[in-house]
């Protein structure tokens, strides 16, 4: 449930609920705005009357959440959240712009994709050093030599970085270079990263699996924003349906429905979305004019020597050319690139 307390309310009055909260056995979660502070109850607060709330003084109404997502509800925090990240702030007028390998190959391919972005106008350079793939004898990704490239391309370039964790010992490691720990579409119901990533308190790119709705990825961000972590940012990459054209489908009604149920900001991923990068830049126009926060984007100097997912990757020139078209469209619907 959440307690709304009335415009004006006294600090000593708010404080008076979240103590009763506190006695009651539950968490209390604060979400001030300009007009009222909703306090929301964390926990099974379903024995609970809500009586013993409505009655405090400074109690505007108390409210109950009929949603499993309770601290990725807009019931509970009604504006957007805005996760700053190195100086760039994701989930406000700005559509924030990821791109990089998908995996980290060597030192040349990287930073001459880091430079380049750059150049671009990117924000946050993404780069694989775990890499979960479907076969095991594909390319599995650097490990810790990927994390120390990044580390490398960071110093150098000044580009914030975003990087997989795929299991809960790994996220110490990423931690070390990582602005954003990602956890991958294979991973979003693995319980045990979410608490971790949740507990180390980094900001966290959390992916939609592929047969995962929306619902089941809105709690799964609830395992990571119960430990009080709560820069966490949503990314659409597509599902899997029984469409064979592309290599998933993306849902581009998740940004707006999505929008409308969680403050948490929304990423689009096309590549993944498509598998082929001639379809990239058409989705990065739609995910951006539907609402987008964001674009993750997998670009490479040379696709056609990528150890992975080269087919969906766009060459660096056609990366340009995609900033140019997407700046277009967020200028269209009041957003800056």
């Amino acid at each position: 449930m959440i307690v709304v307390m009335k415009s004006g309310a006294a600090p000593h009055e708010i404080q008076g609920v979240v103590d009763r909260v506190n006695e009651l056995g539950f968490r209390a979660h604060l979400s001030v705005g300009e007009e009222r502070t909703i306090i929301g109850v964390i926990g099974d607060e379903r024995p609970v009357n809500e009586s013993m709330f409505r009655l405090m003084d400074g109690v505007e109404k108390v409210v109950r959440i009929l949603k499993p997502f309770k601290l990725a509800s807009r019931d509970f925090h009604p504006q957007d959240t805005v996760v700053p990240i190195d100086g760039v702030s994701v989930g406000g007028p700005r559509v924030v712009l990821i791109a990089g390998p998908c995996a980290v190959e060597d030192r040349e391919q990287l930073m001459e994709t880091a430079y380049a972005l750059k150049e671009m106008g990117v924000h946050i350079l993404r780069g694989g050093a775990f890499k979960p793939r479907t076969s095991p004898y594909s390319f599995q990704g650097l490990g810790e030599r990927g994390l120390e490239l990044l580390a490398e391309a960071k110093a150098e370039t000044g580009l914030a970085i975003v990087t997989e964790a795929m299991a809960p010992q790994q996220v110490p490691l990423v931690c070390e270079v990582a602005d954003i720990v990602q956890v991958g579409a294979r991973n979003m119901q693995n319980f045990s990263l979410l608490h971790a990533v949740g507990e180390a308190g980094k900001p966290v790119l959390l992916k939609r699996g592929m047969m995962a709705t929306m619902e089941e990825l809105l709690m799964a961000a609830e395992y990571v924003l119960s430990h009080g972590n709560y820069r966490v940012m949503l990314c659409e990459r597509g599902i899997r349906t029984f469409e064979t054209y592309t290599r998933n489908t993306l849902d581009i009604s998740a940004v707006p429905v999505l929008k409308q149920f969680t403050h948490l900001p929304v990423f689009i991923d096309p590549s993944h979305a498509t598998g082929n990068w001639e379809w990239v830049t058409p989705l990065a126009r739609a995910a951006v004019a539907a609402g987008a926060d964001g674009l993750i984007i997998e670009v490479h100097p040379h696709p056609d020597k990528a150890l992975s997912d080269g087919a969906q990757s766009l060459r660096l020139d056609r990366f340009a050319e995609l900033v140019e078209e997407v700046r277009a469209v967020a200028q269209a619907v009041h957003r800056t690139l």
